[in-house]
């Protein structure tokens, strides 16, 4: 069993010994000795996992290790992120703790219901998120705003904005929502999402 002790600080005018003091804390509380230690240093928590150093936890760790940290805010700032880097180590058997909240999430019960109670929260985020960005559209074409490609352009014959198209993906709409909101179908939204390279 191998236990890594993340830590994260998101500028570089911070220090992470505070995080490192906690999780030693309780390492030497449960007899763990910390086998390695990764560390993001200056990298904001918006920053996706697979960007950060994070990713190599996710690749080295293997069934029964631990990922312990000071807090879940550690993992990311999206809960849509957190929850995708959780789920992830997860289905590797690898168990996550977070001193701060003194949450373990793990195979039990337990940690298995707490990951359900975070999925619920990603997907209330990923749906108040869609809410927002179609009604921020809405308003702003009812304003007389414009949204779409400038007046000239050679791209006429284009029945969806690629730009309004690429806030949409950001924003979390599914390929189904978005081809409601340009009043178009499925299989067209994702053949212009393919042609501009936006997944």
């Amino acid at each position: 069993m191998m236990i890594y002790a993340y830590y994260r600080v998101s500028s570089s005018d911070q220090n992470y010994n505070s995080q490192k003091l906690g999780v030693e804390e309780y390492c030497k509380r449960c007899g763990y000795h910390i086998d390695k230690e990764v560390i993001d240093d200056g990298i904001s928590g918006t920053v996706k996992a697979k960007d950060r150093h994070l990713w190599k936890i996710i690749k080295e760790a293997q069934k029964g290790d631990w990922v312990i940290t000071s807090e879940l805010s550690r993992i990311g700032r999206s809960t849509t992120d957190v929850l995708q880097t959780l789920n992830t180590l997860a289905k590797k058997g690898v168990n996550v703790y977070f001193v701060k909240q003194a949450m373990q999430l793990d195979q039990s019960p337990m940690g298995k219901m707490m990951t359900a109670i975070l999925s619920a929260f990603a997907e209330m985020e990923r749906d108040l998120i869609s809410q927002r960005t179609v009604e921020g559209l809405a308003r702003a074409r009812k304003e007389g705003k414009k949204l779409g490609r400038p007046f000239g352009s050679h791209n006429k014959e284009f029945k969806i904005d690629k730009n309004e198209l690429r806030l949409c993906r950001r924003s979390g709409l599914n390929w189904s929502q978005i081809a409601r909101y340009f009043n178009v179908y499925r299989t067209t939204a994702v053949r212009y999402g393919r042609m501009w390279g936006i997944d």
